[in-house]
């Protein structure tokens, strides 16, 4: 299709008018001017829909908004890759914003990929870039080299780089791998959806700073807690990377060897029997290291399951 923007900067929001304005802020400042803000409200109840309203208004940058009942992050990003009119899909978290150079330092990479033979370029699905905290702090590892194409496996688990980054997708590729959207849950991580980009793509990851992540409070949108609830989506993701990662386990073995504890401690927890979790496992090395994990990851269930009932 012919998109209208290079970027789509996509804010998937609830109830965090309280945090907006400082991404506003900093979209405001964004060198590179070719692109939209498009904000997909899952059901805000606070003033969000008056704020954007406001900054429409004010007419200093394309801004769309769409509003949903309450379905979980996960159906609000789908949502959001539908609606996109930018050709690279750029994703930031309410509570979170742009450094000034932001979109440039993305553009500049990707008009580099982009001058590639075709047959080379085709393979990339975007560029990823470092986090600083609000104090300047550097947050995450930097990457092994200033400059390098790899995937975000191969960067987890051979180069064991960690912390967090942020960057841009093809909005294609996006529509291609949407985020699963399981029955009666809301949560799915993630990493499920990078996984699967990954194993199909190339990312160019560069050590220029290009997010700031606030780390000190405690309503960050993005959160790990464990319950019943988030159980399912934790997992799916466990299983799939025993499903498709195992091929790093040279590299990485004591993390591909807890990701088996938290299939079964999550499957356990989600209601699902040693025997389906059996079934959904794909080759003899995936099912050999669940089998040795499954005990501890019982043990753990039973720890989570005390503190589920407890509350």
């Amino acid at each position: 299709m012919a998109y209208r923007y290079r970027f789509t900067v996509f804010t998937p929001t609830y109830n965090r008018a309280h945090f907006l304005p400082r991404l506003y802020e900093s979209l405001k400042l964004q060198r590179e001017r070719n692109f939209e803000w498009l904000i997909v409200d899952d059901g805000s109840t606070d003033e969000t829909a008056a704020l954007v309203e406001q900054w429409q208004q004010e007419n200093l940058l394309p801004l769309r908004y769409v509003w949903q009942r309450n379905a979980g992050k996960s159906k609000a990003f789908n949502r959001g890759v539908q609606e996109a009119r930018g050709e690279l899909f750029l994703a930031i978290d309410s509570d979170d914003a742009l450094v000034p150079e932001s979109l440039a330092i993305f553009s500049k990479h990707w008009d580099a990929i982009l001058a590639l033979p075709p047959n080379d370029s085709a393979r990339f699905s975007g560029v990823t870039g470092l986090c600083q905290d609000q104090f300047g702090n550097l947050y995450g590892d930097r990457f092994p080299r200033d400059v390098i194409d790899s995937d975000i496996n191969e960067i987890r688990y051979r180069f064991k780089t960690k912390g967090e980054k942020k960057g841009f997708t093809r909005t294609d590729i996006h529509k291609e791998t949407p985020f699963p959207e399981l029955a009666n849950n809301r949560f799915v991580p993630e990493s499920i959806v990078w996984n699967a980009i990954g194993r199909n793509y190339k990312t160019r990851f560069v050590n220029e700073v290009v997010r700031v992540y606030w780390s000190h409070h405690e309503e960050r949108l993005t959160t790990s807690g464990v319950s019943a609830a988030s159980a399912p989506g934790h997992a799916l993701w466990h299983r799939e990377i025993l499903n498709t990662n195992l091929k790093y386990f040279r590299y990485s073995p004591a993390s591909l060897a807890k990701s088996s504890v938290h299939y079964t401690r999550f499957s356990l927890l989600a209601g699902e029997s040693f025997a389906s979790q059996w079934s959904h496992l794909r080759g003899a090395g995936a099912r050999a290291l669940w089998m040795g994990a499954a005990p501890l990851g019982w043990l753990i269930y039973q720890k989570d399951r005390r503190a589920v009932v407890g509350h």
